[in-house]
């Protein structure tokens, strides 16, 4: 499976209601599962953004719907990255021309 990075911010709406975010953090949970991902790991971070996200999932298009489905909220606004394990880099950089 793949991994993926995800930033969130809060919007005005989230943090009015910040006290319901561990719950939507739950559901987020559950739907990232009943899609065949799995949330990794989950940070509250200082700066720029809100919180970080770490997830397992086995294509573009859950993370797709994942994202879709957060931002539709009106809680948060999401930027997510794919990310590379040490393997696939070195797999990447030695395949260069």
């Amino acid at each position: 499976m793949a991994t993926y990075l995800t930033l969130l911010k809060y919007t005005e709406q989230g943090i009015k209601n910040i006290k319901e975010s561990p719950s939507r953090l739950e559901k987020a949970k559950q739907l990232l599962k009943s899609l065949g991902g799995e949330l990794k790991s989950f940070y509250l971070v200082q700066g720029r953004y809100d919180a970080l996200v770490i997830a397992e999932a086995p294509s573009d298009h859950v993370v797709a719907k994942l994202a879709v489905a957060s931002g539709s909220t009106g809680n948060v606004r999401t930027e997510t990255s794919r990310a590379f394990t040490e393997e696939e880099y070195r797999k990447i950089i030695s395949g260069l021309p």
